[in-house]
């Protein structure tokens, strides 16, 4: 029985995968981890930072996704900046680690309104392993071979950003890449193709005499050939520019509440819980993330 449930739950991902066109891994505390995804937020603000991510998803499904991201930006000199993000996704048998190096230029339309542009460059780490597969031949079967492979990919992104909003276009590996080829006639998987990004976000200050509040809806649009448009509506209300709460909701039939402390002016702590309601999924009992950002 064991070993049956394996096969299925490996099966269900692999058809999920399949179904969504291999969408890239989300993170719910997208706004302060866009570095990952779009090039042009190295260094932007002019701040050094580094930010982690830990994201489990569908807790209670074994070998279920499991991705942890990693994003640092700094300036190096007037109106420019670099930085590095590393995304590293682990689903089932298959394992991949995305590495980029980031660019940035910021170029000011007015004394409030600024326009950066990003480049990315780097390259994606990927395995799969078939070894813990279960099978009944009594000999190997020659189609379940172990696959490796390093692909190399850029990727660009602008944002127009001012003190109150900001507007995201991104695409961050813009080259088609196979993660498993066709050898020998037995292991073929599909194309890798180019996810496009955009978000946009507003900060509202409202009126409520002595303690500061701030609400902060936001949109994350993600977008990849041959599969639904994924969409996350987030909204955070800031106390005091302490604490923050929220909710959000993705039309791929999931739903969260977000929370962020500001341990001090340098630290920054996050965490979400998210429910699925996609019927196939019945036995997940959710998805959490973890989320910290250290500003120098």
């Amino acid at each position: 029985m064991k070993k049956i449930n394996y096969i299925l739950t490996g099966t269900l991902l692999l058809f999920s995968g399949v179904s969504f066109s291999q969408q890239d891994a989300s993170f719910t505390q997208y706004r302060y981890h866009m570095n990952s995804i779009n090039p042009a937020y190295a260094a932007i603000g002019e701040e050094t930072a580094i930010a982690s991510s830990l994201r489990d998803q569908w807790t209670g499904v074994p070998d279920a996704p499991l991705t942890q991201c990693v994003s640092f930006g700094t300036p190096i000199a007037l109106n420019t900046g670099i930085g590095l993000s590393i995304v590293n996704d682990r689903t089932f048998m298959e394992k991949q680690t995305f590495v980029g190096i980031d660019f940035s230029y910021k170029m000011k339309l007015n004394p409030a309104l600024d326009l950066y542009f990003g480049l990315k460059a780097g390259g994606n780490f990927y395995s799969v392993n078939t070894s813990g597969l279960d099978t009944y031949n009594i000999q190997a079967d020659p189609a379940l071979i172990s696959y490796t492979s390093f692909n190399p990919n850029v990727g660009l992104g602008f944002v127009l950003k001012n003190e109150k909003y900001y507007v995201s276009l991104s695409v961050p590996r813009i080259l088609s890449t196979q993660k498993v080829r066709n050898q020998s006639g037995y292991a073929v998987m599909a194309s890798d193709r180019a996810h496009w990004y955009f978000s946009g976000g507003y900060d509202f200050e409202l009126d409520s005499g002595l303690t500061p509040l701030v609400l902060k809806p936001s949109l994350m649009l993600r977008y990849v050939s041959n599969a639904p448009v994924s969409a996350d509506f987030n909204s955070m209300l800031e106390i005091a520019k302490i604490f923050e709460i929220g909710a959000m909701y993705r039309t791929d039939q999931a739903f969260g509440v977000l929370t962020d402390f500001t341990i001090n002016k340098r630290l920054l702590l996050g965490y979400s819980y998210e429910w699925i309601t996609k019927p196939s999924l019945g036995s997940a009992r959710g998805t959490y993330e973890l989320f910290l950002k250290y500003t120098f």
